[in-house]
């Protein structure tokens, strides 16, 4: 699962909310478990879901900027393993 909802989603930091809107509604609409039999959609779907709930939120997204800009400058080496192992995850796959 991933920890960064911008990625679950595809979109940058800055996006506007229609446009995380619209790459919830592309995402949902691929990874959805009655449209897509790849046994990883349900968990991938419900990232996107989770995603989308705190992002959409203007309070529960600023909080998560907040804590995701934290989390970077507090501890970038566990930040950095993160990014990489999900890199090499979807690299790999």
């Amino acid at each position: 699962m991933s920890l960064d909802h911008y990625a679950a989603l595809g979109v940058q930091p800055n996006a506007s909310f229609e446009a995380i809107k619209s790459a919830y509604r592309r995402n949902a609409a691929k990874y959805h478990p009655d449209k897509n039999p790849d046994p990883a959609a349900p968990a991938r779907f419900r990232e996107i879901q989770v995603a989308y709930e705190v992002l959409s939120d203007t309070t529960r997204r600023a909080a998560y900027d907040e804590h995701r800009q934290r989390s970077l400058i507090d501890n970038p080496l566990e930040i950095a393993r993160e990014i990489a192992a999900k890199y090499l995850k979807e690299t790999l796959s």
